[in-house]
């Protein structure tokens, strides 16, 4: 999509003069580089069973909840809330 499809749709707006419409499709195209390379990382990870895993201790996230277990796995269960192992995802503190 990023590499084909919105710079397409770019070219066709500013082809017809919508340059703002043109730099809306431009920026959808760089989120959906990321959204490529987030997919493909997990897609790794699922290939190498590390989803849920880690060698190293880590905190795990119930995005349900927020609540937090540390260790190399995430729970089966959310001790918290029962949500299932899916609803775990690394903590990221990015603020």
């Amino acid at each position: 999509e990023w590499t084909s499809m919105y710079p397409g749709f770019a070219k066709t707006a500013r082809d017809e003069g919508f340059n703002e419409i043109a730099a809306v499709f431009e920026a959808i195209a760089v989120a959906e580089k990321q959204h490529e390379k987030r997919y493909l990382n997990l897609a790794k990870n699922i290939d190498k069973g590390i989803v849920f895993k880690r060698d190293g201790s880590v905190v795990w996230r119930c995005r349900n909840c927020g609540y937090l277990h540390k260790g190399t796995d995430a729970p089966e269960l959310c001790p918290a809330c029962a949500h299932a192992r899916a609803h775990f995802e690394l903590l990221g503190e990015n603020y």
